[in-house]
C-alpha cells in the first residue's frame, strides 16, 4: 500500500521536508496499548515506543502519540521502532479524562468524520447526542448520527426518534441501520469516502464493533451481548484501532464511553447550541446568565415554545461543566508554574552550596 491510501497528503509531506525528516520512516498509528503503539507504514507494521526525550518534555497527554497520528520513527530489528516526532494534527477528538479534573483524554486524531452511534431500543438519549456533537464541534470533526438496532423497534418508534432529533439538532445527517438485516448499510457505504478517516463514538453495546466488522467484511473486533442484569453494554473494545476498509475509507473503532465529559475551551458549545447563542445577542443585559433575569431572550424563547426546554437545560449543564473545566485548567497551570519556579530556585540554591 501507499502512504496516501491511509491518509497521507501534501501538507504532511511539506512538514516532513521542512523539518528534515527524510531519513526517518513515516507511518500512521493504527492502535495503542498502554503507550506502546502499532504503526503502519507503506510496507509493514511496527511495534513502537516513544523516545525518553519525548516522554520527559511532554507537558500533557496531548504531547503523546495517539491513534490516527502520523509519526516519524527509526526502525530496528524487523518489526520494532522508536517514535521521534509527531506530525501536526488537523483535528483531535478529546474528552475530560474520567476522574482526573483538568486532564484530557485523546480519543483519536486526524479525523474527518465521526459516526455518533446510538441504539434505538435502549440507548437513545438526545442530551447525550448533544454532548457528542459538542465534542465533534470542538474538534472540527463533521458528525453523522447513526441509529442502530432498528430491527428491535417498530417503524413508528423509529420515525418518532428521527423527528425528535431533527427538532433539536439541525443540519446533521441521520442514518437508521440494522446490523442484523444490513438495512441502511448502503447509505453508510455511499457516505464513506476514500482516504478520509472516520471514527465511531457511542456507549458500549450499541453495535459499533459489529458495524465495523460488517463494513469491513471481516471479524476484526470481538462483539458481545448486552448484560441482562444491568441492561448495559459490556466493554468489548478495550483499545482504539484503525482499519482500512475495502472501499478505501479509514475507520477507527473506540471503546464505549459511559461518561462523556466535554473538554471544550473553544467554540464547540456555540456551534452545537447556535440557536441559544443567537438568542443571547438580544438579551437585555450583556452579562445575562439566562437563568433568572428579566429581558432574557432565551428564557422568553423557552416560555413561548420557540426553544426546546430540555435542550436549554442541557446547555446550562454543559456550560457549567465547561466553566469548571476551564477554571480547573487555569488552576493546574498556576500550580505547575509555581512548582517550576520552586524547582528553579532549588537548583540555584544547590549550585551556591
Amino acid at each position: 500500500m501507499r502512504l496516501e491510501d491511509f491518509g497521507y497528503n501534501d501538507e504532511l509531506e511539506k512538514f516532513k521536508i521542512e523539518n528534515n525528516l527524510d531519513s526517518f520512516e513515516i507511518g500512521r498509528i493504527i492502535s495503542e496499548h498502554k503507550e506502546r503503539y502499532i504503526v503502519k507504514t507503506a510496507n509493514c507494521e511496527f511495534e513502537a515506543e516513544i523516545t525518553g526525550h519525548m516522554r520527559f518534555t511532554a507537558k500533557s497527554r496531548e504531547d503523546f502519540p495517539a491513534v490516527g497520528d502520523w509519526v516519524a520513527m527509526t526502525t530496528y530489528d524487523s518489526d520494532s521502532a522508536i517514535i521521534h516526532n509527531i506530525f501536526p494534527r488537523f483535528s483531535i477528538i478529546k474528552r475530560q479524562a474520567v476522574g482526573q479534573f483538568g486532564e484530557i483524554q485523546i480519543i483519536a486524531t486526524n479525523i474527518d468524520f465521526a459516526f455518533i452511534v446510538q441504539a434505538v431500543d435502549r440507548d437513545f438519549n438526545i442530551n447525550r447526542l448533544e454532548r457528542y456533537l459538542t465534542i465533534c464541534n470542538t474538534s472540527a470533526v463533521k458528525p453523522i448520527i447513526v441509529l442502530s438496532k432498528i430491527d428491535l423497534v417498530n417503524e413508528l418508534r423509529i420515525n418518532e426518534i428521527i423527528e425528535s432529533i431533527k427538532t433539536r439538532i439541525k443540519n446533521i445527517p441521520v442514518i437508521a441501520i440494522s446490523n442484523e438485516t444490513r438495512n441502511g448499510y448502503e447509505t453508510i457505504n455511499m457516505i464513506i469516502e476514500k482516504t478520509k478517516t472516520y471514527c465511531m463514538l457511542g456507549s458500549s453495546g450499541v453495535g459499533k464493533s459489529t458495524l465495523l466488522n460488517n463494513l469491513s467484511g471481516k471479524a476484526l473486533m470481538r462483539t458481545d451481548t448486552i448484560s441482562q442484569s444491568t441492561n448495559k453494554g459490556r466493554h468489548v473494545t478495550s483499545h482504539r484501532e484503525l482499519i482500512i476498509l475495502e472501499n478505501g475509507g479509514i475507520l477507527i473503532d473506540n471503546p464505549g464511553m459511559r461518561e462523556v465529559g466535554i473538554a471544550d475551551t473553544t467554540s464547540g458549545l456555540e456551534l452545537t447550541f447556535d440557536i441559544i447563542f443567537r438568542l443571547a445577542q438580544n438579551c437585555k443585559f450583556k452579562d445575562c446568565t439566562h437563568t433568572l433575569e428579566s429581558g432574557c431572550s432565551i428564557l422568553e424563547a423557552v416560555e413561548n415554545g420557540e426553544l426546546d426546554k430540555a435542550s436549554y437545560e442541557n446547555f446550562l449543564k454543559m456550560e457549567r461543566e465547561k466553566a469548571h473545566f476551564e477554571s480547573t485548567i487555569v488552576e493546574k497551570r498556576k500550580k505547575d508554574k509555581e512548582f517550576g519556579k520552586m524547582m528553579k530556585n532549588y537548583k540555584k540554591d544547590m549550585k551556591k552550596k
